[in-house]
Protein backbone atom coordinates (compact mmCIF):
# COMPACT_ATOMS: atom_id res chain seq x y z
CA UNK A 1 0.00 0.00 0.00
CA UNK A 2 2.76 2.44 0.84
CA UNK A 3 4.26 2.02 -2.62
CA UNK A 4 0.99 2.65 -4.46
CA UNK A 5 1.60 5.21 -7.19
CA UNK A 6 5.36 5.28 -6.66
CA UNK A 7 8.19 4.06 -8.81
CA UNK A 8 10.10 1.04 -7.50
CA UNK A 9 13.57 0.28 -8.84
CA UNK A 10 14.95 -3.22 -8.36
CA UNK A 11 18.54 -4.37 -8.82
CA UNK A 12 17.64 -5.46 -12.35
CA UNK A 13 16.31 -1.99 -13.12
CA UNK A 14 19.67 -0.29 -12.55
CA UNK A 15 21.37 -1.75 -15.62
CA UNK A 16 20.81 -0.22 -19.04
CA UNK A 17 20.33 -3.33 -21.17
CA UNK A 18 23.61 -5.24 -20.99
CA UNK A 19 25.48 -2.29 -19.45
CA UNK A 20 25.81 -2.48 -15.69
CA UNK A 21 25.20 0.58 -13.52
CA UNK A 22 28.51 1.92 -12.10
CA UNK A 23 27.57 0.56 -8.66
CA UNK A 24 26.95 -2.92 -10.06
CA UNK A 25 30.23 -2.79 -11.99
CA UNK A 26 32.18 -1.55 -8.96
CA UNK A 27 30.79 -4.34 -6.77
CA UNK A 28 32.05 -6.88 -9.31
CA UNK A 29 35.39 -5.13 -9.91
CA UNK A 30 36.16 -4.69 -6.19
CA UNK A 31 35.11 -8.20 -5.13
CA UNK A 32 32.26 -6.87 -3.01
CA UNK A 33 30.05 -9.74 -4.15
CA UNK A 34 30.56 -13.03 -2.38
CA UNK A 35 27.51 -15.13 -1.66
CA UNK A 36 25.28 -12.47 -3.26
CA UNK A 37 22.56 -12.58 -0.62
CA UNK A 38 23.05 -8.98 0.54
CA UNK A 39 24.21 -7.54 -2.78
CA UNK A 40 20.89 -6.21 -4.13
CA UNK A 41 20.09 -4.44 -0.87
CA UNK A 42 23.62 -3.06 -0.52
CA UNK A 43 23.65 -1.71 -4.07
CA UNK A 44 20.20 -0.15 -3.81
CA UNK A 45 21.04 1.40 -0.42
CA UNK A 46 24.26 2.75 -1.93
CA UNK A 47 22.33 4.15 -4.90
CA UNK A 48 19.93 5.96 -2.57
CA UNK A 49 22.90 7.32 -0.61
CA UNK A 50 24.75 8.51 -3.72
CA UNK A 51 21.58 10.11 -5.07
CA UNK A 52 21.44 12.21 -1.87
CA UNK A 53 25.20 12.61 -1.26
CA UNK A 54 27.31 12.17 -4.41
CA UNK A 55 30.61 12.31 -2.48
CA UNK A 56 30.02 10.58 0.86
CA UNK A 57 32.67 9.96 3.47
CA UNK A 58 33.46 6.42 4.60
CA UNK A 59 31.40 7.03 7.73
CA UNK A 60 28.42 8.23 5.66
CA UNK A 61 28.70 5.14 3.45
CA UNK A 62 28.77 2.84 6.46
CA UNK A 63 25.73 4.60 7.90
CA UNK A 64 23.98 4.48 4.51
CA UNK A 65 24.31 0.71 4.23
CA UNK A 66 23.80 -0.03 7.92
CA UNK A 67 20.33 -1.48 7.36
CA UNK A 68 21.84 -4.33 5.31
CA UNK A 69 23.80 -7.15 6.89
CA UNK A 70 26.65 -8.96 5.18
CA UNK A 71 27.99 -12.12 6.73
CA UNK A 72 30.76 -12.68 4.17
CA UNK A 73 32.85 -9.59 3.53
CA UNK A 74 33.42 -7.51 6.63
CA UNK A 75 32.22 -4.49 4.58
CA UNK A 76 35.67 -3.25 3.50
CA UNK A 77 35.26 -4.25 -0.14
CA UNK A 78 31.68 -3.01 -0.15
CA UNK A 79 32.76 0.43 1.09
CA UNK A 80 35.61 0.52 -1.44
CA UNK A 81 33.21 -0.36 -4.25
CA UNK A 82 30.80 2.40 -3.25
CA UNK A 83 33.67 4.92 -3.07
CA UNK A 84 34.82 3.86 -6.54
CA UNK A 85 31.28 4.10 -7.95
CA UNK A 86 30.91 7.60 -6.48
CA UNK A 87 34.05 8.64 -8.38
CA UNK A 88 32.80 7.01 -11.59
CA UNK A 89 29.45 8.76 -11.30
CA UNK A 90 31.10 12.12 -10.61
CA UNK A 91 33.14 12.04 -13.81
Amino acid sequence: MEADGREIVTIEGLAQGDTLHPLQKAFVDYGAVQCGFCTPGMILAAKALLDRHPNPSEEEIRRGISGNLCRCTGYVKIVEAIQAAAKMLAS
